[in-house]
């Protein structure tokens, strides 16, 4: 692979035309290149043109009637696709990106021509350009991957599902959305198990969207239909059984303090609170008692909770551990839903709750009391299952069967890596 020249003379050009067209602009854009965290790919505002449609990011709810219209149309477009033979697969064997010159940036060209990533107009040569490079980030970006337009194992792996594939799963998807589109009401929280995903919707259009951890492989995010009743401001932690007995229980043999620091209190059936140094932690009989968290920075729900009633005793909440919010593949969960930015959530929630407005909220966790707030106007909550959805004209967006409900192997592309 050889680096090429195409990148700094589009870069260059697309900087003259700014300045041909009057100083103010050509200052904006100079700004933005000295300002931007990736200086230099100057392409994501230039080049946007290169692909075929409109933006990836959208306002519209991912279960609203428009949705249901447009992945419709996805579908007839995926038939049209696998009707002239799908697409060719892109040889996974290197790391392509911006200013690369390599054969298989031809393939790669191909494959995103086909998707409507790519203009035809981009044209077919080795150069990773910045065309190319724009084209894979809309790619990155439907697929619920980091758009940093580079080439990694799961860029490809996305990439060469094959064409039947990913129809069968647009039509698969399309029943679940003709299914609930339409019927979760004018103000509610959406959880998209499979984007690991959260958007809280009125009057059909995403006021706020935040990024989620669900529930692992084995201990799965259940669907859930219900409404929000309760936050609890510094919540008390207990753990359920599930955890005690596969996690807390081994924790212990290995470090007998382990209860101690985690601030971790142990209550028999009567209430009484137990000593661990009594308990005989060889066995599994330490899972007849309740094991209670004490509200604080270390609390594994951190400042607040989300509750509402639920058969498998789920809920949603803050975390200690921000940097999971970072993470490719979000799924790690013991099946309750942890928020990014919750606190933004949770004073959307409390609006018509008098004298719960940001400031009194953000009082309230400082305080480190634990305090359980009724909700005014319960608010809907919905927890689904969408693996496969399209918001716009030619904005088809995939993610991961990653409990493997879409019934092929090939979509649980992270078990797979």
């Amino acid at each position: 692979m050889r680096t090429s020249r195409r990148f700094f003379l589009t870069g260059a050009s697309a900087l003259a035309a700014a300045v041909v067209a009057g100083h103010a602009s050509a200052q904006d854009v100079i700004g933005d290149i000295l300002k931007s965290s990736t200086r230099g790919n100057w392409d994501d505002q230039f080049d946007a043109r290169a692909s075929e449609t409109g933006k990836v990011a959208s306002t519209l709810p991912i279960f609203s009637l428009q949705t249901v219209a447009f992945t419709e149309q996805a579908v007839a477009q995926y038939q049209g696709i696998v009707g002239q033979g799908g697409w060719e697969q892109v040889p996974a064997t290197k790391k392509l990106q911006l200013g690369v010159d390599d054969p298989d940036v031809v393939p790669l060209r191909k494959r995103l021509m086909v998707s409507g990533d790519l203009s035809q107009s981009a044209g077919i040569s080795t150069a990773f350009d910045s065309y190319v490079d724009s084209a894979v980030k809309r790619f990155q970006l439907r697929h619920g991957l980091p758009a940093d337009g580079s080439m990694g194992k799961y860029t490809y792996s996305a990439m060469n599902v094959p064409a039947p594939i990913r129809l069968g799963q647009l039509q698969t998807n399309l029943q679940r959305l003709r299914e609930k589109a339409g019927t979760l009401g004018d103000r509610y929280v959406l959880v998209d198990i499979p984007a690991a995903q959260v958007e809280a919707v009125e009057n059909d259009r995403v006021v706020l969207r935040h990024t989620a951890i669900v529930g692992k492989i084995d201990r799965q995010t259940p669907i859930v239909n219900s409404k929000i009743n309760e936050i609890i401001v510094n919540p008390y932690w207990n753990a359920p059984v599930s955890i005690v007995r596969k996690d807390i229980i081994p924790l212990m043999r290995k470090d007998p303090n382990y209860l101690k620091d985690s601030h971790i209190r142990l209550f028999a059936p009567d209430g009484s609170e137990v000593d661990p140094m009594t308990v005989d932690w060889s066995t599994d009989d330490a899972a007849k008692y309740r094991f209670r968290q004490d509200p604080g920075a270390g609390n594994a729900m951190a400042s607040v909770k989300i509750n509402f009633p639920s058969p498998d005793g789920v809920y949603m909440h803050d975390t200690p551990q921000q940097s999971l919010f970072g993470k490719l593949m979000r799924f790690d969960s013991s099946g309750c839903v942890r928020v990014q930015n919750v606190r933004d959530l949770v004073t959307w929630i409390l609006r018509d709750t008098p004298g719960w407005d940001r400031q009194h909220f953000e009082a309230a966790i400082k305080t480190g009391a634990n305090t359980p707030v009724q909700v005014v106007n319960p608010v809907p909550v919905h927890f689904l299952y969408l693996s496969a959805w399209s918001t716009g004209p030619g904005v088809v967006q995939f993610r991961d069967d990653i409990y493997g409900l879409d019934g092929n192997s090939e979509l649980q592309i992270t078990s797979a890596l």
